[in-house]
């Protein structure tokens, strides 16, 4: 990406009133390429993002995690867009998480403390919530084993740790035979700061 092509970054509140603002993204895809099922290349997902007029289209890894820049008139709409797209280029019912450059930051800057400190003995998670789904409502629902998992309440994220050494016993992962979970996706703590420093270095360049 040439010095032309660098762009200033609002919060989602102002990107609200200047829609001719560029702002950098990144889309969290749910349910893809998990046990066969929606299957998605990402040479092809790159693609679906650029033909749908997206700029600096940048993948990483199989999961789903899109960096992208856009104007718009907010973030809500913006996602709608995109899950049309995905849904029907894919032809899967697609479910997008977005968050901008901003929020992402925050989502890090904010973690509890010591959390991610110690990867040999925590598995260490952030749980991203899609809207209208707060991080109050979720926390009261997220299973967790006492002496075992951990989860702390962020802004439109859960931060969640388990003790691995007694992985086998964390109730964390019984979250994804509620109802709640079709409105959560989950990156573990190093995607999501490598996300962070992707968005940074894009902004940056």
């Amino acid at each position: 990406m040439g010095a032309s092509e660098s762009f200033p970054v609002y919060a989602p509140d102002e990107v609200d009133c200047y829609t001719s603002v560029v702002a950098a993204y990144v889309a969290l895809l749910r349910g893809i390429n998990v046990g066969g099922k929606n299957l998605i290349r990402m040479p092809e997902l790159k693609a679906c993002f650029e033909a749908g007029g997206f700029k600096g289209v940048v993948t990483y890894i199989q999961s789903g995690n899109v960096l992208f820049r856009s104007t718009g008139s907010g973030s809500a709409a913006l996602a709608r867009r995109i899950e049309e797209m995905l849904t029907s280029t894919f032809g899967y019912q697609a479910s997008v998480v977005l968050r901008s450059r901003a929020q992402m930051r925050a989502v890090v800057e904010r973690a509890p403390d010591g959390f991610g400190a110690d990867p040999d003995a925590y598995r260490y998670d952030v749980i991203f919530l899609k809207e209208p789904l707060t991080a109050k409502a979720a926390l009261k629902s997220v299973p967790r084993r006492q002496d075992v998992d951990e989860v702390h309440a962020g802004r439109g994220v859960l931060y969640s740790s388990r003790l691995i050494s007694r992985a086998a016993q964390s109730h964390l992962s019984k979250v994804i035979s509620l109802p709640i979970y079709q409105s959560m996706t989950i990156r573990n703590w190093k995607t999501t700061t490598t996300l962070l420093r992707m968005m940074d270095e894009s902004g940056r360049s």
